[in-house]
């Protein structure tokens, strides 16, 4: 940030917008839970209702980091690029569910979501590269799309 103080507008819009993204594809995709259920799934499987929490959780990580990057004094081009591989890893981290909720495609969503994956590192590492805060708040949300990738391609194994 450039000043010690937050900035509240600029703090809730970062919010807003990866919670929103993340409402908007649950949304979409809420019958495949449904079917989630009924799957077989491989080991460590958590239960359905781990997803909203966790999600909502790395959702208000992303808006935070976000919100650390756009208010920081790096330079207006270096900003930009972290701001569009964000921009990037969320409209993918979007796409997602859908590929795998609603059009039940478990292989095209598990390659999708290694290209996430990519797409969120260096979202990562460009943002911890403007503020190491930023970056740190990302990393649990790497560690869960690797994750997810275990389940998506368990699923795709199993189903």
């Amino acid at each position: 940030m450039k000043s010690g103080k937050i900035k509240w507008k600029q703090l809730a819009i970062c919010l807003a917008i990866p919670l929103a993204v993340g409402a908007l594809a649950a949304f979409l995709s809420r019958g495949g839970m449904e079917d989630y259920k009924t799957m077989y799934k491989p080991l460590l499987s958590p239960p359905g209702w781990v997803f909203p929490v966790v999600w909502t959780i790395l959702y208000a990580m992303m808006g935070t980091a976000s919100y650390l990057v756009y208010t920081s004094s790096a330079s207006p081009e270096r900003i930009r690029r972290a701001m569009t591989a964000y921009a990037l890893q969320l409209a993918a981290n979007f796409i997602w569910p859908l590929l795998f909720f609603v059009l039940e495609i478990y292989l095209v969503a598990f390659i999708w979501l290694i290209v996430l994956f990519a797409l969120a590192l260096v979202c990562a590492l460009r943002f911890g590269y403007i503020d190491a805060r930023a970056g740190r708040l990302m990393a649990p949300y790497l560690v869960w799309l690797f994750f997810a990738a275990y389940l998506n391609l368990g699923v795709y194994l199993l189903n």
